[in-house]
């Protein structure tokens, strides 16, 4: 185990490396002055010249990008052009409403997927079955940012359930702001995942091991839930991981619908007002989650199917 730990732990660097190198282009080639966005139009060329030695525009691109990288190893993203603030205060004020938000929504779409795929699975064909996938597939087809468009004007400005924006204050207050972007997101996730639990579940109980199970007199219960389920859980694991990377997507839209701090609405207002050291930072964090994603799922798959740590 602790092989395979290393491995992937290793495997993850060069993503990083490559990551790193993609934000710092991406910043270097998008169109505008930083100096001039930083200092507005009515600054006189000194005042942007020595902004520009300050925040070391003037240095080769070589000596930028070997800067760049070691602040990013030392988690110095530098100061907001905007605000005057240090990017990683902001980075930490914001990032455990983003985070907060997504481990609700998965956690409310996992209660609400699995078990419906389970009801789908073992209701082939019937009306039970019918309703899931009906449900899925208009989970599909509805964008996260019209969801939550709708369900705000409904709960909100109609019936007055839930606040109409803010993260609120204190842990159950807190919770009553959330209630609503989380179940915004977690409706489109129970929908994927209701339809991957199904597909996977049916799947394994056609195989002949479930049918021997069911020879030997086992009860329906113990066939679905310790035979089957149990051994969809690596497809499903996989489709765990993918919803978590597109919850974390759908949270910048959650965010600014809901006017709700986060890194999402964060990133939105640094791409509106032009300040780079913030984007930089702000697509860093986005792309460290989806590697570290990826490298729990990749322990997931090992403790959900041990075989795979025998093949690496």
């Amino acid at each position: 185990m602790t092989r395979y730990i290393l491995f992937r732990l290793l495997d993850a660097i060069p993503t990083v490396f490559l990551v790193l190198t993609l934000v710092f282009i991406a910043m270097r080639i998008l169109p505008g002055d930083p100096a001039l966005t930083a200092l507005g139009p009515l600054a006189d060329q000194a005042q942007l010249a020595i902004f520009r030695e300050r925040m070391g525009l003037n240095d080769p691109l070589w000596l930028q990008y070997l800067k760049f990288l070691w602040d990013a190893v030392h988690l110095d993203f530098g100061t907001s052009l905007i605000n005057d603030v240090p990017v990683r205060d902001l980075i930490i004020r914001n990032l455990p409403h983003t985070a907060y938000l997504t481990i609700v929504s998965v956690l409310m779409g996992l209660t609400v997927g699995i078990p419906l795929g389970v009801l789908a699975a073992t209701n082939r064909n019937k009306p039970a079955d019918h309703i899931v996938r009906l449900y899925s597939l208009i989970g599909y087809a509805i964008p996260d940012f019209y969801l939550a468009a709708v369900l705000l004007v409904v709960f909100s400005l109609k019936l007055g359930w839930f606040p109409i924006n803010g993260a609120g204050h204190g842990f159950w207050d807190g919770l009553y702001h959330i209630i609503l972007p989380a179940m915004t997101l977690a409706l489109l996730k129970s929908a994927f995942l209701g339809r991957l639990t199904r597909t996977s579940l049916l799947e394994v109980l056609g195989r002949d091991f479930v049918r021997t199970a069911r020879a030997k007199g086992a009860s329906e219960t113990r066939v679905v839930y310790k035979h089957g389920l149990r051994n969809a859980l690596l497809p499903l694991s996989t489709g765990i991981g993918i919803s978590i990377l597109a919850t974390l997507s759908g949270a910048v839209a959650i965010e600014l619908i809901f006017n709700r701090p986060g890194i999402g609405r964060l990133l939105i207002d640094a791409i509106h007002e032009r300040d780079y050291p913030v984007i930089q930072a702000g697509v860093m964090m986005f792309a460290f989650f989806v590697v570290i994603v990826n490298f729990i799922m990749d322990l997931v798959y090992v403790l959900v199917d041990p075989r795979i740590r025998m093949k690496s």
